[in-house]
């Protein structure tokens, strides 16, 4: 019995091939997120009531979400720079420990274009109920339209206006 439940245990950790990979990384108490294979390195901070717009849920968005593409395997590398905090997006059955010093790694296929919720699911300290994530799903064509915006806004280094807009036009 104990064979069989172990080639199991192992096979569900076993990662696809991702199209697309993000790493999520817990501070005390927001989260920063990177797109290593685009240059892309921004910080998701959750947007207070007072300034949350019809129809934003409350303690659940966040001034700067992440965006996928529909239909895709992405890959999560999950770390934290502090304390202990966990990535916990329930609607993809995604939930991983972000370690200091260790990187854990996870991935999602979400198959239906919107938003979904989540927060940090380990208590790391004063504010641990105020780490949303918001994760946007979005097709093909606003991947890739908000990839050359994200590029532009939140490139680790610029690039230049020629290269901004030939991406653009893609």
């Amino acid at each position: 019995m104990a064979v069989p439940s172990f080639k199991i245990l192992y096979k569900q950790d076993t990662i696809p091939k991702s199209d697309v990979t993000i790493k999520a990384i817990g501070y005390q108490w927001y989260w920063g997120y990177e797109y290593p294979d685009e240059n892309i390195i921004f910080e998701s901070y959750m947007i207070k009531e007072e300034d949350l717009k019809e129809n934003q849920p409350r303690l659940l968005t966040v001034d700067n979400e992440v965006v996928v593409p529909v239909n895709k395997v992405i890959k999560v590398l999950i770390t934290a720079n502090d304390v202990l905090h966990a990535w916990a997006l329930p609607s993809f059955g995604v939930k991983r420990d972000a370690v200091p010093g260790r990187i854990n790694e996870t991935w999602f296929k979400a198959e239906k274009v919107g938003t979904y919720y989540g927060q940090c699911s380990e208590l790391c300290g004063i504010q641990h109920a105020f780490m949303p994530i918001t994760v946007r799903v979005v097709t093909d064509e606003e991947y890739a339209q908000w990839l050359a915006e994200a590029k532009m806004k939140f490139a680790k280094e610029p690039i230049l206006q020629n290269e901004y807009k030939k991406l653009a036009s893609k």
